[in-house]
């Protein structure tokens, strides 16, 4: 029982989606609806005129039928071409709306939230899972309505002669459209949604092996990996396997039902006949009649099939969309300060990443910032630096103390208004496979050619720029491969200039680079922070002297603060850290 109420539950917000389209679903399942009649009509009333011209003398009496079948043919293509464009156009813009949907509520989430998702796995659920979602309305919901539809056309029909072939049509109607559907669903419990599961993982696996596939093809791993996706793919063949013997078994099941229908039919007709109930030239136009109502049944039993894979997907999905996110706007928040000149304050600030967790990254962290001010956090890996940039950006917020700016606690602004405040530019900026000005204007859309070039300048990477042949349009590559890494940082650099925010926030932006590209960048860097308040999180103690104050981070606290000088002077871990950076401490 428990396991049926998610579903059921899956099954009511899936079909929420469709509200908006109410109106063209409705046109399409009775233009669904008009080319199955058409066909019933065309189907028994040919069969009427292959009789009545047996018996009839004159051909002009079976002129009506003639054009009712005419009619019919011509009806059927139409109403045909119509649901299928309809019904497409429907199922297209449904897809994009739960798009939409999902990405407006996944975007909130990052990064607190999806962190713990594989991107192979969260890109299975974007990607596959809302591409199966097609399937819901193309597959489930209009056949089932169609089919509906048919059935009392049919047995209405039927009844005009004798109710006891209407109910016969209805048992077998019912029989192939239900029973059938059912019996495959139970035969295939649980497969759908181990399909989607095993699907998620290949593509994840997939994902992850092209990521790294030079260390993989370094470390000989390649042929390990590959084994592992083979025995996955093997696993996906065996369950589709299970579910095409049940598909066969479903649609011989079918044929069978279709013709014991068509006899029964006539069994029950052909006495009526003779006792004159009936007029014998209608014993065609009935088969035929049920005959042709089979073809709105038929797609049930893959409505059915599609039915699991479409609530597995679904459960994939609100099980993102339902999810929290760890930060949110305030109801009612306040506006943000009209001055470019920002203080930043830490007031004794605790943070965890797992909330109930008791391994604390951040404790009772207090500093300032002040307007226009220059502060340097330094330390061992994994000492809580960048932590504090994330917390200034409220990707988390802190479970003790604030966090205020320019007086205020960040929490008390939308997230939007507070997170226009500042450039970020970290040691593993993102850049999009797109153009160096596509880049650029992520920061400024209507950013002009003169400021792009300005801020080019002003990172010392115009020069570049203008000695590539397509300039402003060269590609930079998926993750800005293309360029050097003194070059990405640039860029990056130039798109915070291009943002121009008062608020900056650099996180070892100067790592994993030589020295002479390192002094070249730092120079940048110094026009980048002039009139800014700046937080610079960095490993490599260089050009120190130049902040206002240092502080120094070990095991979530402050140990250290001070101008490099005094710093140097105490003796302490900065100084430690300062000397084996510069090779003075003897070697053991």
């Amino acid at each position: 029982m428990t396991t049926k109420r998610p579903s059921m539950r899956t099954a009511w917000r899936l079909l929420a989606f469709l509200r908006p389209f109410t109106p063209q679903i409705i046109v399409t399942v009775l233009l669904g609806g008009v080319m199955v009649a058409a066909n019933m009509l065309l189907l028994s009333m040919a069969s009427y005129l292959i009789a009545g011209a047996a018996i009839v003398t004159m051909i002009v009496l079976l002129s009506i039928p003639i054009t009712i079948v005419r009619l019919m043919g011509l009806v059927r293509a139409a109403a045909r071409y119509g649901e299928r464009l309809l019904s497409h156009n429907v199922t297209f813009r449904l897809l994009a709306h739960i798009r939409v949907t999902v990405y407006r509520r996944l975007a909130p989430l990052a990064p607190a939230r999806l962190f713990q998702l594989r991107s192979g796995d969260l890109l299975a659920r974007l990607v596959s899972d809302v591409d199966e979602l097609q399937n819901l309305y193309l597959r489930v919901v209009a056949p089932v309505l169609v089919a509906a539809l048919v059935t009392v056309i049919t047995c209405w029909l039927l009844a005009i002669f004798n109710t006891v072939l209407a109910l016969a049509a209805l048992f077998f109607l019912l029989i192939t459209g239900l029973g059938l559907p059912l019996l495959a669903l139970r035969l295939t419990r649980g497969l759908g949604r181990e399909q989607l599961a095993l699907r998620g993982r290949v593509n994840m696996h997939i994902v992850e092996s092209l990521q790294g596939m030079s260390d993989l093809l370094a470390y000989g791993q390649a042929a390990r990996r590959r084994a592992q996706l083979a025995s996955w793919e093997q696993r996906l063949d065996r369950l589709q396997r299970r579910l095409a013997l049940a598909g066969g078994l479903q649609e011989g099941l079918q044929e069978l039902l279709t013709g014991l229908a068509v006899w029964s039919i006539l069994l029950l007709a052909i006495p009526l006949a003779a006792t004159r109930q009936i007029n014998s030239i209608y014993l065609g136009f009935l088969a035929m009649l049920v005959l042709a109502a089979f073809e709105a049944i038929t797609p049930l039993a893959q409505s059915f099939g599609q039915l699991g894979h479409s609530l597995a997907a679904g459960e994939r999905l609100f099980s993102i969309i339902d999810t929290a996110p760890a930060v949110s706007d305030p109801e009612q928040p306040a506006p943000i300060p009209a001055t470019r000149s920002l203080a930043l304050t830490f007031e004794d600030v605790t943070f965890r990443y797992e909330e109930e967790g008791r391994q604390v990254t951040l404790a009772n962290i207090s500093f300032h910032v002040p307007a226009g001010g220059r502060v340097a956090i330094v330390g061992p890996s994994g000492a809580g630096k960048s932590t504090l940039l994330r917390l200034v950006m409220r990707f988390w917020d802190p479970q003790e103390g604030h966090i205020l700016l320019a007086g205020q606690d960040i929490r008390s602004f939308a997230l939007a208004d507070l997170r226009s405040l500042m450039g970020v530019v970290t040691q593993d900026t993102y850049l999009f496979n797109d153009t160096i000005r596509g880049n650029l204007r992520l920061a400024a859309p209507s950013a002009t050619e003169g400021q792009l070039w300005r801020v080019l300048e002003l990172a010392q990477l115009d020069d570049f720029v203008r000695q590539l042949p397509a300039g402003l349009d060269t590609w930079v590559g998926e993750q800005g491969l293309k360029l050097s890494g003194g070059e990405r940082q640039r860029l990056a650099i130039a798109r915070a200039l291009l943002k121009d925010a008062p608020l900056l926030l650099l996180d070892e932006v100067t790592a994993n680079l030589d020295r002479l590209t390192e002094q070249a960048l730092f120079e940048a860097l110094d026009r980048l922070m002039q009139g800014r308040t700046t937080l610079l999180v960095t490993h490599r103690l260089l050009h120190m002297e130049q902040m206002d104050e240092i502080l120094v981070v070990d095991g979530g606290r402050i140990v250290e603060r001070g101008r490099h000088e005094q710093l140097l002077a105490q003796g302490g871990l900065y100084r430690r850290l300062w000397e084996v950076q510069n090779a003075l401490l003897p070697v053991a």
